[in-house]
């Protein structure tokens, strides 16, 4: 039951989803935890800002396009939003505000889970937000062959050169042992070859398929990839890792594989 002493998390994003409410509510109802929380959006970051900090809302999760407008508001932030100037996670002790990018913790995490060969060559493809912390990470876990590659060659050329990467305007007789989509490329499912985020002949070449896109979690860049016996990483893990690291910094409790799982599944069901 919800009471006095019920500590509120929220989200803020230009066009809030269902993913994090429910994934969030649902680990809070089966662990007895007396939270809740609830997706906002706002015409006024200063003062959402200022908001959670008055009313002492204990966490706050920061999608586009508030991840970076939101920093100068805040009282510290911590290294892995450092490395990529963005902000997806806010948390509220007494009145001080530190900030987080669990994207980017996510990420490393991923790279270090699947034990990827930092000497093995890297294509990125995109330029937003979260290939920023996708870029960032495989830079701090020591990949020095790296190119990104964007359809809007003037943020993929700024994003490649901030972290002292080359740049490709095409992805035509390319090749690398690791992609990385990082766009929308794969959200609508499809069975045609547009639908791939990367050429056949580039994926037949790779050794590992990395696709940020969480829903569905299973593109059709990972399956092709997947039918070819290549090694994936799906936007599935990418989402539920960075929530379950939000969970932690908001209640400091870190939930099992198995209540993850669940939690993850009823969400994906949900949204």
């Amino acid at each position: 039951m919800i009471n006095k002493d019920t500590q509120l998390c929220m989200s803020l994003s230009g066009r809030p989803g269902n993913f994090g409410t429910k994934f969030h509510n649902y680990l809070y109802e089966k662990l007895g935890l007396n939270f809740i929380y609830k997706a906002f959006t706002t015409q006024d970051i200063e003062h959402a800002v200022k908001g959670v900090r008055a009313l002492g809302i204990r966490g706050c999760a920061v999608s586009m396009p508030f991840k970076e407008s939101c920093i100068p508001f805040l009282d510290e932030i911590h290294p892995s939003a450092q490395a990529i100037e963005s902000v997806n996670t806010i948390v509220n002790d007494n009145g001080f505000l530190r900030a987080y990018n669990t994207d980017y913790i996510a990420i490393v995490k991923l790279i270090e889970k699947y034990q990827l060969d930092k000497n093995r060559s890297v294509i990125v493809q995109g330029s937003g937000g979260m290939a920023k912390a996708v870029v960032a990470a495989f830079k701090n876990s020591g990949f020095d062959d790296l190119k990104v590659y964007a359809r809007n060659e003037k943020t993929g050329q700024y994003l490649a050169a901030l972290y002292g990467y080359g740049y490709i305007n095409s992805l035509e007789n390319q090749q690398a042992e690791i992609l990385v989509n990082v766009t929308p490329i794969g959200m609508k499912g499809g069975k045609e070859e547009a639908d791939l985020a990367f050429p056949k002949s580039m994926i037949d070449a790779a050794n590992v398929a990395f696709d940020v896109v969480a829903i569905p979690a299973e593109t059709p860049f990972i399956q092709y990839a997947e039918s070819q016996d290549k090694q994936i990483i799906s936007g599935a893990e990418v989402i539920v890792l960075q929530a379950v690291e939000q969970f932690e910094l908001y209640t400091h409790q870190r939930p099992s594989d198995e209540l993850i799982n669940e939690a993850a599944a009823f969400a994906r069901a949900n949204s």
